[in-house]
């Protein structure tokens, strides 16, 4: 029985190469967007590349909308088995802690840690009926406390509380079989990492790497091309 995957954010960049790359793995995926447009687009054109895929309409800084999700994946498919937390906003290079906006910080934090957090808990019941259950949460090597500097304050001290929650999450979610691990894709040429940086094919590989972990692979670790990273 193939895999159900859910990858945010995937009309676009990593979430979208990510999704095609799991789709030629042979998962089920499923391509969420904030945009109905966007997830049909999207999911469409995964589907003429031969991909099962399906969009799904999902807003992760919304109070309510992750919960409408789940209930959709649960009547259509009745279980997830990976979930990839890949939705995020605000790469902040043009702020500094000491001057920051706190307002771009919020709706950073809404959409890039409570976002996967709310996203976690609305689909917790079906990645444990997975039995095989993974969640990755798409952080970044800026989000590491040994090696961080100043700059990007949004996006940074989000992606270090996304980091903290998959650790506790890791912990909790280990009696039930479910894997958790943050990834980091590197500096990936897209929309949000702008151009000069790696093709997104090897950005997303990394993703898929701990998406299709065996039951017996790693858990709470923070990895880009499945190589450990500092905290």
């Amino acid at each position: 029985m193939a895999a159900v995957a859910l990858v945010t954010g995937a009309n676009r960049g990593i979430g979208r190469e990510t999704a095609g790359q799991l789709a030629a793995r042979g998962c089920t995926v499923l391509v969420s967007a904030r945009d109905t447009d966007a997830a049909a687009e999207a999911a469409s054109g995964l589907s003429r590349g031969g991909a099962d895929a399906h969009p799904l309409v999902l807003d992760v800084a919304s109070g309510t909308d992750p919960r409408r999700a789940a209930a959709e994946v649960a009547e259509r498919f009745g279980r997830l088995d990976i979930l990839v937390n890949n939705a995020a906003i605000h790469y902040d290079t043009w702020q500094r802690a000491a001057g920051a906006d706190l307002d771009v910080v919020r709706e950073a934090m809404e959409t890039n840690l409570y976002g996967p957090w709310r996203v976690v808990q609305a689909f917790l019941p079906l990645l444990r009926g997975s039995g095989h259950g993974r969640i990755v949460n798409v952080s970044s090597e800026a989000a590491s406390l040994t090696n961080m500097g100043g700059g990007t304050p949004a996006y940074n001290t989000s992606k270090a509380g996304l980091n903290a929650l998959t650790r506790m999450l890791a912990a909790e979610l280990r009696p039930h079989r479910i894997l958790v691990n943050a990834v980091c894709p590197g500096w990936v040429a897209t929309d949000m990492g702008g151009p000069g940086g790696r093709p997104v094919t090897d950005g997303a590989a990394g993703i898929v790497w701990a998406a299709t972990l065996p039951d017996d692979g790693p858990t709470g670790g923070f990895f880009r091309d499945a190589r450990p990273l500092p905290w």
